[in-house]
């Protein structure tokens, strides 16, 4: 079964982690012994996706000059250089449609800051995912402090809806920020044009075109420099 490629988000300032993003991108911050992007690197290569894309603007050139071109990890790693290119971070909509043309007909997305060791990028997943109709497909994770209100509602049947149209009874739930995704999600936004994902999940939402999944394994939002510090002092992620 044909893995599909997966775009890491990368490009981020990161104001919330400053100083210690002023010399270095937050996916390059070191989580238990190595930069947390390369927990991603790891996992995507042990479930067989082989090309990753990873766009990049703060401080990008560090980002080659770490990872290279993903050998050493079984990957071919493409870079998509919104600072290069464009002259700063496009968000993550604005991102996705940048990369489209080495991404293709569906893409796993994920974002570089968040760390999620024990989750499973499934070629079974991505198959099913391919052969629907939906235009994403999203896990979402039970809440953490910092979003004790979460992000979406997710029904029995894994359907997303929007939080404030819900039945009551429907759980919200936390975008943990990894999900499955075909070029429709951001149709019409342009290559170099910056756009947030919000609204591209919602006119998916509206439509009946968005799914979702809940992920229930240890996942942290590296948002913060103590969430950073509780990472390192933490017992060793296998």
């Amino acid at each position: 079964m044909t893995q599909l490629p997966a775009l890491i988000l990368a490009a981020g300032r990161g104001e919330r982690m400053r100083p210690l993003t002023d010399a270095t991108p937050k996916p390059l911050l070191h989580v238990q012994g190595k930069p947390l992007i390369e927990w991603h690197l790891e996992a995507l290569a042990r479930d067989g996706v082989r090309d990753v894309v990873i766009n990049t603007a703060h401080l990008e050139e560090q980002f080659p000059a770490a990872l290279g071109d993903g050998a050493r990890w079984g990957l071919r790693i493409h870079y998509s250089m919104e600072g290069r290119d464009h002259g700063g971070a496009l968000e993550t909509a604005g991102g996705m449609a940048k990369a489209l043309p080495l991404l293709g007909k569906a893409f796993w997305l994920l974002a570089g800051d968040v760390f999620v060791p024990g989750f499973r990028f499934e070629a079974e997943a991505a198959e099913a995912f391919v052969q629907g109709d939906d235009w994403g497909q999203m896990w979402l994770v039970p809440n953490p402090a910092h979003v004790p209100q979460g992000d979406f509602a997710l029904t029995a049947p894994g359907r997303v809806l929007r939080k404030d149209a819900a039945p009551a009874s429907t759980p919200a739930y936390t975008y943990s920020t990894i999900g499955l995704y075909k070029p429709a999600m951001v149709a019409g936004i342009h290559p170099g044009d910056k756009a947030a994902l919000r609204p591209s999940l919602e006119r998916a939402i509206d439509a009946g075109k968005l799914s979702g999944r809940l992920y229930t394994g240890p996942w942290v939002d590296v948002g913060t420099p103590q969430r950073l510090a509780e990472l390192n002092t933490a017992a060793p992620s296998r």
